[in-house]
């Protein structure tokens, strides 16, 4: 070119440029794939390779997309029914819920019981002596998760097999969840299993599955929450991308006009999602958070759908299509649900508070007068749990939760030589810790890193999704800093963290065409870390479990001063 002239070629683009260096960019896939990625077909080799036949292997395949998830979820029940019964006690916060459920089967609310000194004695000796009257009791927590708990106590009777009965079943059936959620998130069976084993092997999961108290509760009721989103997300994208007009060519491509106007039908998936909110604010009322931060999700979930529709105001469209029923589905539907909870006190004389809006004028004097005093009962309950600042022993600030700084001593018993199977001359500890797998939260910490790089820098939409669970569960606790709380709050987002560690692995494995010796590579690193998890739960099970051990070994797995 002669100095002077100017070049009239035009400049590349970049994806022009990316082919300089080799880059093929990926293949267009047809619209209704990215609306509804397809699961992709089992794969047959191991089976072929123990001597199946195509067609066994096959169908051998197909079978593990539930029996796998039936397998770990097996293993994580044989774990949390062992020795359910033990210790007998009303260990840490038992002591309220256990006894409070048994009085929602007497009387369908909370009555009144002596002091716990007087009581605990009582419902624990041979014979059980029962000193619970009919007075009404304030109680700072909603009845569906106590009767969750009564349910077990209605079956074994109030004992620690009948309190912890049902926190054992739902931990069980948390972890199949877990398992068929992440194969519906990632579309993979085996990181689907790999995040149930995981939930099955969290000490904390384990510990909250064992004992009576309510956070296990909501996280069960949140999680099928979630995944009643999921399902109901993938069928409103199918029929959106069922109404897409097909080209001559076969192909589907976006459209304006459907994007913008098409409806997504009938979704009870989300109904149902309601529910479940409803009945995990029941239990506690952080459920509430969820809901408020599942609402988003489930609309930010639909303006993706329209955009990729081909939807010219996809955030538009949302709000004349999708705001309406989804709002109405999840919230009005959660709020009926947790009133509904409540029938037992609205039918009662003497719950606490019953009567308290009787005969009471006033500006709101038309509203029934049952609701009133609930409006008012639950006013109370709201400024006691915004006010709770007394001091405890195994409290902890949020800030340190993901990292296990100041786990709860749920039960501590020093047996001396010679009792309770103590047979080192240091005498001996029966413990149970209410502390999350250390190799499993603090790989989660990292994990969480890479799904914020996934869904800040790369729109993956799955990262999104466990980041505002995690997010809904975590997050709204810091906005309580004077307020007592304990670390096994947590619990109700451990399986969003297993789910971070469990796409972390998948990255680590490579994408499906990777070469040989990337996918090796990466199975020895993924495969080290969650032997290690597995190891780390084995090595803390005896502190989980309240085994008699030796005061060293005790000692010896207390890694933090601050677990002591």
């Amino acid at each position: 070119m002669l100095h002077g002239t100017r070049s009239t070629t035009a400049p590349l683009d970049w994806n022009s440029r990316l082919r300089l260096f080799g880059h093929t960019g990926r293949p267009r896939s047809d619209i209704r794939e990215r609306l509804v990625p397809p699961f992709p077909e089992p794969g047959t080799r191991l089976w072929e390779r123990v001597g199946l036949g195509p067609e066994p292997a096959y169908r051998v395949a197909r079978a593990m997309e539930w029996v796998g998830p039936l397998l770990v979820a097996l293993l994580a029940g044989a774990m949390r029914f062992w020795r359910l019964d033990r210790p007998h006690e009303l260990a840490f916060d038992e002591t309220y819920y256990a006894k409070d459920a048994w009085s929602l089967l007497r009387f369908g609310y909370e009555g009144t019981w002596p002091d716990r000194k007087i009581a605990d004695p009582q419902v624990l000796a041979d014979p059980q002596v029962i000193t619970l009257t009919d007075t009404g009791s304030f109680v700072a927590h909603p009845p569906m998760g106590k009767w969750v708990i009564a349910l077990g106590e209605w079956m074994f009777g109030l004992e620690p097999l009948g309190w912890r009965f049902m926190p054992a079943v739902l931990g069980t059936l948390s972890v199949l969840m877990l398992c068929r959620i992440g194969r519906r998130l990632f579309r993979s069976t085996f990181l689907g299993c790999l995040a149930g084993a995981l939930l099955a092997v969290d000490g904390l999961h384990f510990v909250m599955s064992r004992t009576a108290l309510l956070d296990l509760i909501v996280m069960f009721f949140v999680l099928a929450a979630f995944g009643c989103l999921l399902i109901d997300r993938d069928h409103a994208r199918a029929r959106l991308a069922a109404a897409l007009p097909v080209g001559e060519d076969g192909r589907v491509r976006p459209d304006r006009d459907t994007g913008d106007r098409a409806g997504t039908g009938w979704r009870p998936w989300r109904l149902a999602a309601g529910v479940c909110l409803g009945l995990a604010a029941s239990t506690k009322w952080n459920g509430l958070y969820f809901l408020v931060f599942f609402v988003m999700l489930t609309l930010l979930w639909d303006v993706g759908a329209r955009r990729v529709a081909g939807a010219s105001r996809p955030y538009r469209a949302v709000l004349r299509k999708d705001l309406g029923f989804s709002v109405l589905s999840l919230v009005p539907v959660a709020v009926v649900t947790y009133v509904v909870t409540w029938t037992g006190w609205f039918l009662s004389d003497d719950g606490y508070g019953r009567h308290w809006a009787d005969g009471r004028g006033g500006a709101w004097s038309w509203i029934p007068a049952p609701l009133r005093g609930f409006w008012h009962y639950e006013a109370g309950v709201y400024r006691f749990n915004v006010g709770l600042d007394a001091s405890h022993t195994y409290e902890s600030n949020p800030w340190s939760w993901l990292v296990l700084g100041r786990p709860v001593l749920v039960s501590y018993q020093s047996p001396e030589p010679g009792e309770a199977g103590c047979h080192a001359i240091t005498g001996c500890s029966q413990t149970i810790l209410a502390l999350g797998t250390p190799m499993l939260w603090w790989s989660a910490c990292g994990a969480l890193v890479y799904l914020l790089f996934r869904w800040a820098l790369r729109r993956d939409w799955r990262a999104g999704a466990v980041l505002c669970a995690v997010g809904a569960g975590y997050l709204p606790w810091f906005l309580y800093q004077d307020r007592t709380t304990f670390s096994f709050y947590a619990v109700v987002f451990v399986p969003y963290l297993c789910l971070a560690v469990a796409m972390t692995l998948g990255a680590l494995l490579g994408p499906p065409g990777a070469s040989p010796d990337r996918r090796a590579r990466g199975a020895m690193v993924a495969g080290a870390l969650v032997l290690l998890i597995a190891w780390n739960f084995i090595y803390f099970f005896p502190i989980y479990t309240a085994q008699t051990i030796p005061y060293p070994d005790w000692r010896v797995r207390m890694w933090l001063d601050t677990w002591i």
